[in-house]
């Protein structure tokens, strides 16, 4: 292998990045747009690496350190932004992404937190048995789901179906109308599931996070609703919002729960939040 492309090298192949670009925290937009949106909230940021989909800028918000890489679409990229961060030292992980509903009680609009995902689609199958779960890990459900509540905003928690395929795999036509096999079945089936929506990253994500001990959970806005019909391209700046107070309350917990001496944050800890 060329040196070049060694994946033990400094800097990661694909994001060009280093440890020393990085925090330990680490939001996941899709979007290389939406790393702007992030970074607008915090203290500070700066630009340290932006090749293909993969734009990463690394500040401040309420002095807690944050990193934010674009991940692009689908699984097969996620991966290996996480793959390439976790190689520099990053240990928590929030996709902070967009989705559909499946309830006409969710309208757009509204955040969606991933408590696991159904892994519909295939870069995890490609690290472990398909009957392993994507779970997401408590500390960050928590977070979010407190961020959600102290900005005020309309959210909801469930599990997320992951796919690979914006069109065919969620049950769309694809091209010329075409559709796939047992097609017009998915929505009412994941419907009477209780699945409260869907997007093509959580899952993978969530698997790797949990194969190498590593904390990571979601949060999407919800740009369509497929039981109404409503489709509106949002403003991602709640999900934003909830994700960067949910990085500086994890590292609340964090503090919490050294000062304990435990290694796990519990209903009997507290934390002090501005």
């Amino acid at each position: 292998m060329d040196d070049s492309e060694d994946p033990n090298d400094d800097e990661q192949y694909h994001l060009e990045i280093t440890a020393n670009d990085i925090a330990d925290t680490v939001l996941l937009p899709g979007n290389p747009g939406r790393v702007e949106t992030i970074t607008e909230i915090w203290d500070q940021a700066t630009v340290y690496g932006d090749h293909r989909e993969f734009r990463t800028a690394t500040g401040t918000y309420q002095e807690t350190p944050i990193s934010v890489t674009s991940t692009g679409i689908g699984g097969p990229s996620a991966a290996i932004a996480i793959e390439e961060l976790a190689r520099i030292g990053a240990e928590t992980f929030i996709r902070v992404g967009s989705c559909g509903a499946l309830s006409a009680d969710v309208a757009v609009g509204d955040l969606i937190i991933s408590s696991g995902a159904i892994r519909q689609e295939g870069t995890s199958a490609e690290y472990v048995r398909d009957d392993y779960p994507a779970v997401a890990d408590y500390e960050v459900i928590s977070a979010l789901t407190a961020a959600a509540e102290q900005l005020g905003h309309d959210y909801h928690v469930g599990v997320t179906l992951s796919t690979d395929s914006f069109y065919p795999g969620q049950d769309r036509p694809g091209f010329n109308g075409y559709t796939a096999p047992g097609s017009g079945s998915l929505i009412e089936e994941l419907k009477q599931l209780n699945v409260m929506n869907i997007e093509m990253e959580a899952a993978t994500l969530l698997t790797i996070a949990s194969l190498y001990q590593l904390r990571a959970g979601a949060i999407c806005t919800v740009y369509a609703n497929r039981e109404t019909g409503e489709f509106q391209s949002g403003d991602d700046t709640k999900a934003a919002e909830t994700a960067t107070l949910g990085c500086h309350l994890l590292a609340e917990m964090d503090a919490a729960k050294r000062s304990a001496g435990v290694d796990q944050w519990h209903a009997g800890l507290s934390i002090e939040s501005e």
